[in-house]
């Protein structure tokens, strides 16, 4: 071999070198910016980030008797998917709650939430679309309920956020499964406020996690909510 083909196959081999470091280079960054761009960044419901700064708080607001769902609500999901080989994060949120609750000698005797599942939006039409039409049929189960199954001690609540779980049953998608919703609770402008989740498994509700090749979304989640209530 000549001086000149030697040098000339270095070259070649450095170049090749240099592309296959680029080509992992952007096999490992992309997927990872893929995802810091994909992934939500809503924040889970907490009473530290649902009340304004101007907002007033009332401990000594009677929290006995019945309260229904008003306005300042929403409820939804969390659940994590790998989409393009990226790990995201997706949040789907609705304004559209309903529901009530009955409170009696500083106990929370009953009480229940209804989600219009067709309106729960994300960041994608598409996903939307699926959700509504394969994952879930919400034309026949268009709603998500959680209805308390047994009291639960609202003792200490005031302005200060206090913690309660609360024990219930859970129906999505025509199937009932008990639960365990942990929440946060407090008094404020004279409404019952409440910040909480319910750890689902979608495969118990009937629904199945799509897995598309270019898409795989984890079997477990979470429903999410803030519910104002007013007398």
């Amino acid at each position: 071999m000549t001086e000149n083909s030697s040098g000339r196959t270095k070259k070649i081999i450095a170049i090749a070198v240099a592309v296959l470091a680029i080509i992992i280079a952007a096999a490992l960054i992309i997927p990872r910016i893929y995802a810091a761009n994909e992934s939500s960044d809503v924040a889970a419901p907490s009473l530290s980030s649902s009340t304004s700064a101007t907002a007033t708080t009332d401990a000594a607001t009677d929290i006995n008797g019945a309260w229904t769902i008003s306005t300042g609500s929403y409820a939804g999901y969390r659940v994590n998917e790998v989409l393009n080989g990226a790990d995201v994060t997706v949040v789907g949120r609705t304004e559209t709650v309903t529901g009530d609750a009955a409170v009696d000698n500083g106990t929370l005797n009953s009480g229940s939430i209804t989600v219009d599942l067709a309106s729960v939006t994300t960041d994608s039409d598409r996903r939307d679309n699926y959700f509504r039409t394969q994952a879930i049929d919400t034309t026949a189960n268009p709603n998500a309920v959680f209805t308390i199954t047994e009291p639960a001690s609202l003792e200490g609540l005031g302005s200060d956020p206090i913690d309660v779980t609360v024990q219930g049953d859970l129906t999505i998608n025509g199937v009932t499964q008990p639960a365990s919703a942990t929440l946060q609770v407090a008094v404020v402008n004279g409404e019952i406020n409440a910040a909480g989740s319910i750890p689902i498994t979608w495969s118990d509700f009937g629904v199945e996690a799509p897995n598309l090749g270019f898409v795989a979304v984890e079997d477990a989640g979470t429903l999410e909510f803030l519910v104002v209530l007013a007398k």
